[in-house]
C-alpha cells in the first residue's frame, strides 16, 4: 500500500479583479500574521500593488521583494527574509511562481500561487523549475496552499504567453502516450486518474480553441482552469509524468543548444507535433490546434535555425534517461530527425 501523501491546495479562486480580495482570503486562511510578497519588475504595479492595498485593509503586515531569475541565488535571497510566521505569495510568472515556490518550501513556510499570465502549468504543481549555469532542474516543492489567479490582469498579459500556455496543455495527449509506453515496456507505475485528468485539460483547450483569443478575460478563464486541472494531475501523480514527455525532452534540449530559446510553451508545442507523428497519432490535428490558438508550429516561425531542431531531436532521449519516451534509449538518428522534421512540416 501507498502511503503517498497528495496536496492540493485548499482554496482556489479564479475570477475577474479577485486581487482585491487577497487580505480577505489570506485571514481566512489565517496567513494574517506577515506576508513577504515575491514578485517581478513588471508584475510589481499590475500585481504587487492592489495585493499590498488589500493587505492593508485588513491591517496585515507585509514585506516585498523582486526577482528576475529563476536561480538558487534569488532563492536564498527570499529565503533570508522568510522568519517562521511569514506566509509566502508569488506574483507574477513562472520565474517568479517558481521561486517563492521553493524559497517556502524550504523554510517550511505556507506559499499562495498568484499568476498574472498563464503560459504554463508550475502556477498549481508541487514541482519548480530552478536554473543551473548550464542547465535547467526539475525541484520538488510543495502545492500551494492557495491559487488567486486574477483573470482580468492575466486577459491583458500578451497573448503570446496565454497561446504558449494552451500549447503546454496540448502537449499532455504525447506526455501521456510516452507514459503509458513506459508502462507497457519498463512497467513503470501510471496513476490512471491523473492520466485522465491530464487529458482532460488538454481536451478543454481544443474543444475551446475557437474561443481563445486576446484581450478575453473568458480565454483567459478557459486557459487558467485548463493549467489548474492540469497542475493536479502532476499532484496526483506526484511526478511530471502526466504534462512532460518526449516533447518536452525536445524543448530541454533546445534550451540548452540556443542562446536564447522560445518560450517554454511554444517548443513544447512543436515538440508535440513531431512526437505524435513518432506515435503514429493524429499530429495533424495537433498543428491545426496550435494555429489555432496563435502558437507556432514550424522552426521559421520560433526563429529557430533548422539545423538546431534537428540536433534537440537527435540529443532529446539523454535529457532525463530514467524517463522512458517514444524516442527510446538510443534516440532517433540524424537521417530520422530530418524525415520527421520534413514530413510534419516543421522544417
Amino acid at each position: 500500500m501507498s502511503n503517498r501523501k497528495i496536496q492540493m491546495p485548499r482554496e482556489v479562486y479564479i475570477d475577474p479583479g479577485i486581487l482585491k480580495d487577497t487580505g480577505d482570503i489570506c485571514k481566512s486562511l489565517h496567513l494574517d500574521k506577515k506576508i513577504l510578497i515575491v514578485t517581478g519588475e513588471h508584475t510589481y504595479n499590475i500585481g504587487a500593488k492592489p495585493v499590498m492595498e488589500s493587505l492593508d485593509k485588513q491591517g496585515i503586515e507585509w514585506d516585498v521583494i523582486k526577482v528576475n531569475k529563476a536561480t538558487y541565488d534569488s532563492i536564498a535571497e527570499v529565503e533570508e527574509l522568510i522568519t517562521q510566521d511569514t506566509a509566502v505569495i508569488g506574483i507574477g510568472g513562472g520565474k517568479v511562481i517558481d521561486v517563492a515556490k521553493l524559497a517556502s518550501h524550504n523554510q517550511g513556510v505556507y506559499f499562495v500561487s498568484m499568476p498574472t499570465t498563464a503560459s504554463h502549468d508550475g502556477i498549481v504543481s508541487p514541482l519548480a523549475s530552478i536554473k543551473n549555469p548550464n542547465t535547467s532542474t526539475s525541484a520538488k516543492a510543495q502545492s500551494p496552499i492557495a491559487v488567486i489567479a486574477d483573470t482580468e490582469i492575466i486577459a491583458q498579459s500578451p497573448f503570446r504567453l496565454l497561446s504558449a500556455g494552451c500549447a503546454d496543455l496540448i502537449a499532455n495527449f504525447t506526455a501521456i502516450k510516452d507514459w503509458e509506453l513506459a508502462h507497457r515496456l519498463k512497467y513503470e507505475p501510471i496513476s490512471e486518474s491523473a492520466a485522465a485528468l491530464s487529458i482532460m485539460s488538454a481536451h478543454l483547450i481544443t474543444d475551446n480553441v475557437a474561443n481563445i483569443k486576446p484581450n478575453l478575460e473568458a480565454s483567459a478563464r478557459i486557459v487558467m482552469k485548463s493549467l489548474f486541472s492540469g497542475g493536479m494531475a502532476i499532484s496526483i501523480a506526484g511526478s511530471s509524468r502526466p504534462a512532460s514527455g518526449s516533447e518536452h525532452l525536445f524543448s530541454h534540449a533546445l534550451d540548452k543548444i540556443l542562446d536564447k530559446p522560445a518560450l517554454h510553451g511554444e517548443q513544447c508545442g512543436i515538440g508535440t507535433i513531431l512526437m505524435m507523428y513518432l506515435h503514429g497519432g493524429d499530429w495533424k490535428s495537433i498543428r491545426n490546434s496550435l494555429k489555432a490558438v496563435q502558437a507556432p508550429t514550424t522552426a521559421a516561425e520560433l526563429n529557430i535555425p533548422e539545423e538546431d531542431v534537428i540536433d534537440a531531436l537527435v540529443m532529446a532521449h539523454k535529457i532525463r534517461p530514467e524517463r522512458y519516451t517514444i524516442l527510446g534509449d538510443n534516440g532517433i538518428s540524424k537521417e530520422a530527425a530530418y524525415e520527421l522534421a520534413y514530413k510534419t512540416e516543421v522544417i
